[in-house]
């Protein structure tokens, strides 16, 4: 697991994993896949549907180099995540700059009041995790349009 998503009113989740290929290597055409652990069904594995992959939680990749990928969520472009190796152990990570620090996700929290399906209320997003600057655990809120 690189992340996990959490968003209220739902108590399930969305997990966004490493995708591996055959040999081990990161899948570079899709190098994270995305799925529901369905709390509120037993905490069971869900792949996600057609509409929440397309148009809510899916993934767009950009390979930049060799074991370095832009991450967008669908539905949140402007807000690029990043995928990449790290030196020191040849773990990957994702990382994202929030209100000017780094940070290594992973958590992402989002408030969300009312709305519609096709159009919620999103009122903020907290990234959580590791301060790249300093090591010390860091949450930080955006506000989403």
């Amino acid at each position: 697991m690189l992340f996990y998503l959490q968003r209220d009113p739902n108590t399930n989740t969305l997990i966004y994993a490493l995708n591996l290929a055959e040999n081990g290597d990161v899948n570079r055409s899709q190098p994270v896949s995305t799925y529901w652990i369905r709390y509120a069904e037993k905490g069971e594995r869900k792949e996600l549907g057609y509409i929440q992959r397309k148009f809510a939680y899916g993934i767009l990749s950009k390979e930049l180099s060799k074991d370095h990928f832009e991450l967008r969520l669908v539905s949140q472009k402007a807000f690029p995540l990043y995928l990449s190796k790290r030196d020191t152990d040849q773990q990957y990570e994702v990382t994202a700059t929030v209100n000017g620090k780094k940070i290594r996700v992973t958590r992402i929290f989002v408030r969300i009041v009312g709305g519609s399906f096709w159009l919620p209320n999103v009122k903020y997003a907290q990234i959580e995790g590791t301060d790249i600057a300093n090591g010390k655990p860091i949450n930080e809120r955006i506000t989403v349009k």
